[in-house]
């Protein structure tokens, strides 16, 4: 007696547009290459998160094109799945460290208060990036444990619901404590005019780096002083990275039978355009032209 042969299960619950994820894949591709380009030409330490979030990304959609042609296949489908879903976190993470690093470099020390910073510089990155290691954890463990079956047994079920438990946390403290550095960033745009118009009063470049308030030298001085170019390629980032981000936990909230799971155009719109941003603005502007420190740690004098 014959039987009839049973299709492969597709991993998605739409046909996986292939042009999308050309499309994507060259921008990301492209994006990573400059960045990895002006990594080499400045070798920032603390910026090479962002370069590795830069690759996950490239990687992702590279495997995500390979995965609208296997829609069968596991392995593409959890690498695409995995990578971009972690990558923005580590962005997260680079962006805490250079907010702090402005901070430092634009604020004299004893006006570094609550007024003008909310968060004081020296707390920024232990703060927020513990945040983020835990969100990135949750995540990370949560896109394993959705990843893990094929969704055809109740087991494969239990553990997909748990997995987007875990997820949901994720991003519910993402969002927590990158809603908050989101606000503190933009207002830092408004509160730092003070520094840019006190500068503009005399022929002075917007540092005086022999006042002993700055404990700067002349080695200290970046390449382009006009920081503020680089304060709102972060402000733009954090905003395009939060959209994201509540993007993701709605998503995760509507589960595997919800609206987004089962249409591809969210996705794009919500996720891929929305950080490319993140990758490509700091190509140009990129953060060594501006800040003169981005080892691991700050030198004792300039903090």
């Amino acid at each position: 007696m014959l039987t009839r042969r049973e299709e492969p299960i597709s991993y998605y619950n739409y046909d996986p547009s292939l042009g999308a994820a050309v499309v994507f894949a060259v921008l990301y591709t492209l994006a990573f290459i400059g960045a990895v380009v002006q990594w080499l030409r400045f070798r920032p330490v603390v910026w090479l998160v962002m370069l590795i979030a830069g690759a996950m990304e490239a990687i992702g959609y590279i495997s995500r094109t390979i995965s609208t042609q296997n829609t069968h296949s596991r392995t593409p489908y959890v690498l695409q799945f995995a990578v971009l879903i972690l990558a923005p976190v580590l962005m997260a993470g680079a962006l805490y460290v250079l907010f702090g690093r402005i901070i430092y470099l634009v604020v004299p020390r004893e006006q570094r208060t609550f007024r003008i910073c909310w968060v004081p510089p020296r707390w920024v990155t232990p703060l927020f990036v513990g945040f983020d290691i835990a969100a990135l954890m949750l995540q990370l463990i949560g896109a394993l444990m959705i990843t893990a079956g094929d969704g055809t047994s109740k087991e494969d079920l239990d553990t997909f619901n748990r997995g987007r438990d875990l997820a949901l946390v994720g991003v519910i403290v993402q969002i927590a404590a990158f809603g908050l550095f989101t606000i503190a960033a933009i207002r830092f745009n408004f509160t730092s005019k003070a520094f840019v118009k006190a500068a503009s009063v005399s022929s002075e470049p917007a540092y005086n780096y022999s006042n002993d308030s700055f404990n700067m030298t002349v080695q200290d001085k970046p390449r382009n002083s006009d920081w503020q170019h680089l304060l709102r390629a972060v402000n733009l980032a954090t905003v395009m990275i939060l959209i994201r981000s509540v993007f993701r936990l709605i998503e995760f909230t509507e589960g595997h039978g919800g609206y987004i799971n089962n249409h591809e155009w969210p996705f794009y719109i919500f996720d891929s355009v929305p950080i490319f941003p993140c990758v490509a603005l700091f190509v140009w502007w990129h953060p060594s032209l501006y800040l003169p420190h981005l080892g691991f740690r700050l030198p004792a004098h300039a903090r």
